[in-house]
């Protein structure tokens, strides 16, 4: 082959790529321009939304909702959803980037109206609390109890005397004479503690009837602990307010209970069994006081008939 038929090989070969490219870049622009479109319209189908952020600082936009196939997670609240009260909207953060409560909602509350000046408040207009103790007179008439529930004193014995109202005068000593027995645990041998027969005494005598000094204005009460300390004989007791009088427990580490649901301490003056606590019973010169453990609510030593008082 000649040189020139070979030039016209290579033109013609020239104009054939030509043709091949124009129409296929024309093509190749169109999909391009199509796959550019479609790109698009998912762009926009699938963009996120910007969430609306509520009163509280919180997103109350939901994602956007995966297909039934796809959900994994449950749905986020409401999108309507107002804060329960004003304290969630103190609680926002201050600098979180979220919009503020007056920004979020740009109405103003309501202003409140103001309480008429008359109104008192309930606290101010209610009478106070009465203790139904005090309410009770010191003393009632027709076999009424007193304050301290306790019933009419027989005539001709002393009243009680609340300690509060007392002050004792070191300056006028008296005398009287004091006696701790547990006499009667001796015939209850049976009922009583096993584990305290060697704080029992034989004979039964805690402390010997003795004549003891005491103030004006002590109790029987004073009396008998004061003894015990000088004595070092173990005494227990509590304040009982309802009774406004101290209640002994155990003496001598004999305590109530030790020898049946019904044994205790009991006081009589005098010979009598007073019908209140020993807190609330003011010594006089020459009284004689004793202190005796009862296994039967007092029956067994002469006290029923003031059983409840003289165990207060």
């Amino acid at each position: 082959m000649n040189a020139k038929a070979k030039k016209w090989l290579a033109a013609l070969g020239i104009v054939c790529l030509l043709v091949i490219a124009f129409f296929w870049g024309g093509t190749g622009r169109d999909d391009a321009g199509k796959l550019a479109g479609n790109r698009e319209t998912i762009r926009q189908e699938t963009a996120l939304p910007q969430p609306t952020i509520g009163p509280s600082g919180i997103a109350l936009t939901a994602s956007p909702t995966p297909s039934s196939a796809d959900r994994t997670v449950s749905e986020s609240p409401n999108p309507s959803a107002e804060p329960n009260s004003e304290a969630e909207v103190a609680a926002s953060p201050a600098g979180s980037g979220t919009e503020s409560p007056q920004a979020a909602d740009p109405t103003p509350a309501p202003d409140k109206k103001p309480e008429p000046e008359s109104a008192s408040k309930p606290e101010e207009s209610a009478a106070p609390a009465t203790n139904p103790a005090s309410a009770r007179p010191d003393t009632e008439a027709d076999g009424q109890k007193d304050r301290y529930l306790t019933d009419p004193v027989p005539e001709g014995k002393p009243k009680p005397v609340e300690w509060q109202d007392v002050t004792a005068d070191k300056q006028k000593p008296l005398t009287a004479t004091l006696a701790v027995t547990s006499k009667t645990i001796l015939d209850h041998l049976d009922q009583f503690n096993k584990d305290k027969l060697e704080v029992l005494p034989e004979d039964g005598v805690i402390y010997k009837s003795q004549t003891v000094t005491f103030y004006e204005g002590e109790s029987v009460f004073d009396l008998l602990l004061r003894e015990m300390k000088n004595n070092k004989i173990h005494m227990e007791f509590s304040m009982t307010p309802i009774y406004n009088s101290n209640y002994i427990e155990g003496i001598n580490n004999i305590y109530e209970f030790d020898c049946g649901e019904l044994s205790g301490w009991m006081y009589k003056v005098n010979g009598w069994f007073p019908n209140y606590g020993s807190s609330r019973y003011m010594l006089k010169d020459g009284d004689a006081v004793e202190w005796m453990y009862t296994c039967d609510l007092g029956r067994d030593i002469g006290g029923d008939q003031a059983a409840s008082g003289g165990k207060k």
